[in-house]
C-alpha cells in the first residue's frame, strides 16, 4: 500500500554479527589479536634482525633500543624470535584447525546422513578415540611422527576432531528428518550432495566457533609439545621451544626477558582468541534471539 514503508528484517548472520559487535570481551580480543598478527606477519619488513642472527657482543643482553626484547644466551634477538615463533605457532594452529575441522565435519556428517549402520560404526570409533587419554595419546603420536612443523600439525589434527564430529552429527540428525532433505533423497541425491548442499551450510556456525576456539587450543598444544622437545625443533623458533630454552634456574632468575616475552605473547594470543571464540559462540546461539 502507498504510504507504508517496508523494513526488511536483518538476516541471521547480520543479527549474529551485531551481537558479536556488542560483546565487549570479543571486541577486546579483536583489538588485541589484530595488531599482534599484523606485527608477526610484517616484522621482516621493518625489523633489522633475523631470528637466527647471532650477536656475540650482546649475549644475554637486556631489553634496549637496539634489542627491544633483549637477546638470548647465544646473542639472538628475542623480539625477532618471538615474532617468528608467533608465525610458526599460528601456522601450526591454523593448518591443524583446518584439517581437524574437515575431518570432524566429514565424520560427523557422514555418520548422520549415511544411514543407521554407518552411524553406529562411526560413533563407536569416535567413542574409542575420545576414551584414549589425551596427554598419553598426544605424546605417543608425537614420538611416532617426530619433530617439525608438519608432524606437529598432523599430531594436533588427529587429536582434535572427535568433539566436532559429535557436534556436527547432533545438528544433522535433526536436519535429516526435514522435508527438504527427505525430498532430496527421494529425487536420488547422493551422499556428497547431502553433505555439501545441506549439511555444510547448516553446520557453518558450529565450524566457525570450533575453528576459533581450536586455534587457541592448538597454540597451547604446540607450545606444550615444543616445550617437551617433541614439537618444533631448534633452531626454528616457536613460543614453546623458546620457553623450553629458558627453563633453567639461571635464566629464570637472571634473564627473565628470555621467557617473559614469548610467554606473554602466548598468553595474550590465547586469551584474545578465546574471547573471540566465546563471542562467536554467543553470537550464533539461537537462544540469544529471545533476549
Amino acid at each position: 500500500m502507498l504510504g507504508r514503508t517496508s523494513h526488511r528484517s536483518p538476516g541471521p548472520l547480520a543479527r549474529a554479527f551485531e551481537r558479536f559487535r556488542l560483546n565487549r570481551a570479543a571486541m577486546a580480543g579483536v583489538s588485541l589479536i589484530v595488531p599482534l598478527v599484523v606485527a608477526i606477519l610484517t616484522y621482516p619488513f621493518w625489523w633489522s634482525f633475523k631470528p637466527n642472527d647471532i650477536d656475540l657482543l650482546a649475549m644475554n643482553a637486556g631489553p634496549s633500543a637496539k634489542h627491544w626484547f633483549g637477546t638470548d644466551g647465544v646473542g639472538r634477538d628475542v623480539f625477532a624470535r618471538a615474532m617468528e615463533g608467533g608465525r610458526i605457532s599460528l601456522l601450526v594452529a591454523a593448518a591443524s584447525t583446518v584439517i581437524s575441522a574437515a575431518i570432524g565435519f566429514l565424520v560427523g556428517a557422514i555418520s548422520a546422513l549415511a544411514g543407521r549402520w554407518t552411524d553406529a560404526v562411526t560413533m563407536r570409533f569416535v567413542d574409542l578415540v575420545m576414551t584414549l587419554p589425551p596427554v598419553i595419546f598426544l605424546l605417543v603420536l608425537a614420538s611416532i611422527a617426530g619433530t617439525g612443523i608438519w608432524p606437529t600439525i598432523l599430531v594436533i589434527s588427529l587429536l582434535s576432531w572427535p568433539l566436532l564430529a559429535r557436534m556436527v552429527r547432533s545438528r544433522l540428525l535433526e536436519l535429516r528428518e526435514r522435508d527438504f532433505v527427505l525430498a532430496a533423497r527421494g529425487m536420488g541425491a547422493g551422499l556428497p550432495h547431502l553433505l555439501f548442499r545441506h549439511g555444510l551450510p547448516n553446520s557453518i556456525d558450529i565450524l566457525v566457533v570450533f575453528a576459533t576456539l581450536q586455534i587457541a587450543n592448538a597454540i597451547l598444544l604446540e607450545a606444550g609439545l615444543s616445550f617437551l622437545g617433541l614439537g618444533i625443533a631448534p633452531p626454528a623458533a616457536s613460543w614453546g621451544n623458546m620457553l623450553n630454552a629458558a627453563r633453567s634456574t639461571a635464566v629464570l632468575e637472571q634473564y627473565p626477558w628470555q621467557w617473559l616475552f614469548p610467554g606473554g605473547a602466548l598468553v595474550v594470543t590465547v586469551l584474545a582468541i578465546n574471547f573471540i571464540g566465546d563471542g562467536l559462540r554467543d553470537a550464533f546461539d539461537p537462544r540469544a534471539e529471545l533476549h
